[in-house]
């Protein structure tokens, strides 16, 4: 039996497994929001980072890459390295991954995302909505063992460019760090 894995954030960019086929498509009624803290890759539990996450929204659509997995040991070791690169994320949910704007019929069924909930019973490192002024002035500062925060922003935003898709909250986001970055090194210069 094949098996899928739909990124929608640094497994976009970075794997981490071996796969047989990667589809860029989306998965409808959701959007990608930076709501997610990282303790853990891009920050740290003192200063967390954010990560994305998704969140139920009618009518949107949130773009992303499909894996495809067909061999058995490759499956095991792809669940087994997702368990713990994506262990702050509490839920999974299979999804119809779509490949076509204009398509009624999925291009994929069953397609297994990782889902950060906000339930901060389940989920602790949720961290919530914020202004984009907010958001961007936490990723300027964060820094956890996989690198700084806004380097997971910027690689988003350019996967994202590259597939040809426009999210507003990654580009605005990624906009308002650069305005923050330069002005810090107008006023060192």
């Amino acid at each position: 039996m094949v098996m899928w894995v739909f990124g929608y954030g640094s497994l976009i960019w970075k794997a981490g497994f071996n796969f047989d086929e990667r589809v860029v498509g989306f998965i409808r009624e959701y959007r990608r929001v930076f709501y997610q803290g990282s303790t853990d890759h891009r920050g740290t539990p003192e200063f967390p980072g954010r990560t994305v996450t998704l969140e139920p929204a009618e009518g949107e659509v949130c773009w992303g890459a499909a894996y495809k997995i067909s061999k058995k040991e490759d499956q095991e070791n792809a669940l087994e390295h997702l368990e713990v690169r994506e262990k702050q994320y509490d839920e999974k949910a299979y999804l119809d991954f779509y490949t076509e704007p204009t398509a009624t019929t999925p291009a994929i069924s069953g397609v297994m995302v990782y889902i950060a909930s906000p339930d901060r019973k389940r989920n602790m490192n949720y961290l919530g909505p914020a202004s984009i002024k907010d958001i961007a002035k936490q990723i300027v500062e964060a820094k956890g063992p996989s690198g700084p925060n806004r380097e997971y922003l910027f690689k988003l935003e350019e996967a994202l460019l590259h597939f040809d898709c426009k999210d507003k909250h990654v580009s605005d986001l990624a906009n308002e760090v650069r305005r923050i970055i330069s002005g810090r090194e107008l006023t060192v210069s």
